[in-house]
């Protein structure tokens, strides 16, 4: 079987490093892989090892009509038995496009929980034979636009949870913010964009400091938002409390070093963020958006909040860490979850499993 994945991401972001994941786990069922990515991109030199083609392209997005031809061009040139595209950013478009018009079944990853027309729906997903959502959520909002509960398959995001397990050296993480060794450290780590909800922990923290005054949050991820981010907390009054560690490459040896996780989004597919602080042994707090229940089960994971409930947050914040005990609790059985369901493994049988129905089907 040979798979054509399209993934239009720059960055080894959560979807990006799913795609990786999976190019990397398909060679032992007898996959070869080839891969479509923009230039430059740091999933087309990860993925390097593990295809057997790689196709460097211009992706422009949206509006890149001359994507269409590029990816029709890289399906004639490599022949797969199927598409597989994984991103938006005009790929989900002009990938099932390209694919329909040369014959080639096609599959789409969703990774976002966002609405969408009924209109559009029906559009964009007509040339794909399965969409595959990394979340229930995901899966319920498409059912909920009309799409055809036949075509979407629930696959979830996975993680390689081991490589989380390490032990920290919470010292020295603590010397680089430049904060006491005893004190208490919050995390979060999310792209800085809107959706996210930064503004939100930043609008809790004065009430949480208000019961622990030690204690820092360190915000991993880089975004537009920075600027706007360190404004609202300047204005709050907080700023000293926050540090923003941009990307971090070392991430899985600073999460074991944070006290809870917290990830108060607006809109999320799942939240891969969550299964790494999971994995870490972490206190996750989340709010009830997208597919974040799917990890952070209440009074199982973490605690869960509404979405844009601040004072909710700071609630659960304080909560977390004056109860050491619930914390502990909490964090191991986010480690049970995250082994139980979001193993990489998984992820792969089951993204193999949807290609072999759709090839099935195909020949029928």
């Amino acid at each position: 079987m040979r798979v054509l994945h399209v993934e239009a991401g720059r960055h080894l972001y959560g979807g990006a490093r799913q795609v990786l994941y999976l190019l990397e786990g398909l060679p032992a069922h007898g996959v070869e892989s080839i891969l479509a990515a923009p230039e430059g991109s740091a999933i087309a030199e990860g993925a390097r090892p593990y295809v057997a083609d790689l196709r460097a392209l211009r992706m422009g997005g949206d509006l890149d009509v001359g994507l269409l031809m590029r990816l029709k061009r890289v399906i004639r040139e490599t022949a797969p038995d199927l598409v597989h595209v994984h991103s938006r950013r005009g790929a989900d478009l002009w990938g099932g496009l390209a694919a329909r018009l040369s014959g080639t079944p096609a599959v789409l990853s969703r990774r976002v929980d966002n609405p969408e027309p009924r209109w559009l729906v029906a559009l964009k997903y007509r040339p794909y034979r399965r969409v595959v959502t990394i979340s229930e959520g995901i899966r319920r909002v498409l059912l909920g636009e009309g799409l055809d509960p036949a075509k979407v398959v629930c696959v979830p995001s996975a993680i390689r949870a081991d490589e989380y397990a390490a032990p920290c050296d919470r010292d020295a993480f603590r010397r680089e913010l430049g904060i006491p060794g005893d004190a208490p450290v919050a995390g979060m780590v999310a792209q800085l964009i809107h959706r996210k909800g930064h503004r939100h922990l930043i609008a809790a923290l004065p009430a949480v400091l208000r019961e622990h005054p030690a204690m820092h949050v360190a915000v991993f991820g880089q975004g537009p938002l920075r600027a706007e981010l360190e404004r609202q907390a300047r204005k709050a009054g907080i700023a000293a409390h926050l540090h923003f560690l941009g990307f971090r490459t070392d991430l899985p040896q600073c999460l074991g070093c944070l006290d809870l996780l917290v990830h108060p989004a607006d809109m999320e597919g799942l939240g891969v963020s969550l299964l790494q602080g999971a994995a870490a042994g972490l206190p996750l707090i989340g709010s009830r958006a997208g597919g974040i229940p799917e990890i952070v089960r209440d009074g199982e994971s973490g605690l869960l909040i509404a979405p844009g409930d601040v004072d909710a947050l700071a609630r659960a914040m304080n909560r977390l860490l004056g109860d050491r005990e619930l914390a502990r609790r909490l964090g191991e059985g986010g480690r049970r979850l995250v082994a139980e369901r979001f193993d990489v493994r998984a992820m792969v049988a089951g993204n193999l499993a949807v290609y072999r129905d759709v090839l099935g089907e195909a020949r029928a």
